[in-house]
């Protein structure tokens, strides 16, 4: 054999090698891509925070594995590229291509306390093309909700602010020189401090836990939530608008569930109407105070299709959800958030190891009492002021007991700002 033929095979022999070790690069990312395709759409996904609305529960940064093995996994309602969404809002998909929904059986059924992650429901885009929010059931198909004073009612039983949940307090001090330590407002579970024009009162962001210490504070006269009673402000910004309802003062409001037939009245009409013509596809007008058609036909009633739930964030008063926006439906639903697997401060610009792998709470965090009842008998605990106080908040003579040695700061320069900022949240 000649020297130029052995070069020759020699050269195809590794180009030969050179194209099968490319086709099994190749081979082998189509596998890893399918095989993450099939995990995201079955079994979990995952999905980072980006805004403080859940919190104190959850908090921006977390990262969280959203389990769709609970509820059944929800088939593709649209033809797209795979994991497009990553790198555009929404994913490239082709438009005008849907399929109609469907979800495959789930070891579990959707209940109040989960924190589910849905499709943003007033979104224009196809269904699981919309925006995803995360937020925690609050209502269930076929009940009766109201917010009173920042209790949320269900059926006529109150459902008190949870543990990690948070919202605005009034505080009335003995003193104004006195105010909350920076240093410690995480630690007692205080998220924001805001002046109010009444000098003696300042208004806290803070967990039950945060306001109940709070309470226990000598110089602290009184405590109770702050409530939102301009309608004018909120009416037109809340679901359905022009009711008077405020984010603290809502409903009442039935959430409707699949095969419940309901009587159309001109009252209920701006409720129900959205929900007939955007989820359900019927084309629905009023014709009379009475009387209103729906696909064409004349109707009194209507009956549902799917089942639909009402949705709340946890940091109450820094939430947009079902109160402003409506009912989720259920094939709105991804799946339940279970698991923080990261978490990421931006403040500190390091991990939060310890809410790594951490379990997302659900029912459990409902508690069976107000925090106002804990607390006391009445609606707000107050205290008489004190005529023989000295500066620190104490009667001359008397020696604080050793928990409230602990809590209560000296007089100190006042501050309007908290040391984690937070803004409204989605």
């Amino acid at each position: 054999m000649s020297t130029s033929d052995r070069t020759e095979r020699s050269s195809g022999t590794s180009g030969t090698e050179a194209k099968s070790e490319l086709r099994q690069w190749g081979e082998s990312f189509v596998v890893a891509v399918i095989i993450v395709v099939v995990v995201r759409t079955l079994l979990f996904d995952l999905f980072r925070i980006p805004t403080p609305s859940m919190e104190e529960n959850l908090l921006v940064g977390d990262y969280l594995v959203v389990s769709k093995l609970h509820y059944g996994p929800r088939m593709p309602m649209t033809l797209g590229i795979p994991l497009s969404s990553a790198f555009v809002s929404g994913g490239i998909y082709l438009p005008g291509v849907t399929f109609p929904y469907t979800r495959l059986p789930g070891f579990g059924s959707i209940q109040r306390g989960d924190v589910i992650v849905f499709n943003y429901p007033p979104d224009e885009e196809p269904v699981d093309r919309k925006v995803h929010y995360v937020k925690r059931v609050i209502g269930v198909p076929g009940e009766d909700l109201k917010v009173r004073d920042k209790l949320v009612y269900v059926d006529g039983r109150s459902l008190p602010l949870g543990r990690g949940m948070q919202q605005y307090w009034t505080v009335t001090k003995s003193d104004p020189r006195y105010q909350i330590p920076r240093s410690r407002m995480e630690e007692i579970g205080i998220s924001a401090v805001r002046r109010t024009r009444a000098e003696k009162k300042v208004r806290v962001l803070a967990t039950p836990t945060g306001a109940r210490r709070v309470s226990q504070w000598s110089w602290v006269r009184s405590i109770k939530p702050y409530v939102v009673n301009n309608s004018e402000q909120y009416g037109e910004r809340m679901y359905p608008a022009g009711r008077g309802y405020t984010p603290d003062n809502y409903g009442p409001v039935h959430i409707p569930a699949k095969g419940e037939t309901v009587e159309l009245t001109a009252r209920n009409w701006p409720l129900y109407r959205p929900v007939i013509t955007r989820y359900e596809g019927r084309s629905a007008r009023q014709m009379t105070d009475s009387t209103f058609a729906i696909d064409g036909e004349r109707a009194t009633t209507y009956t549902f299709q799917q089942d639909y739930f009402f949705v709340m964030g946890d940091n109450r008063d820094n939430s947009k959800d079902s109160r402003y926006w409506g009912f989720v439906p259920k094939d709105h639903i991804v799946g339940k958030a279970v698991l923080t697997y990261f978490s990421w401060s931006y403040e500190e610009w390091s991990p939060r190891f310890g809410r790594i792998m951490q379990p997302i709470p659900d029912s459990e965090v409902f508690r069976e009492q107000t925090v106002m009842e804990q607390i006391s008998d009445n609606e707000t605990v107050s205290r008489p002021p004190a005529q023989d106080s000295g500066p620190d908040g104490r009667r001359r003579g008397s020696r604080p007991s050793g928990d409230r040695a602990v809590l209560e700061p000296t007089p100190q320069r006042p501050f309007t700002r908290a040391s984690r900022g937070k803004g409204p949240g989605e």
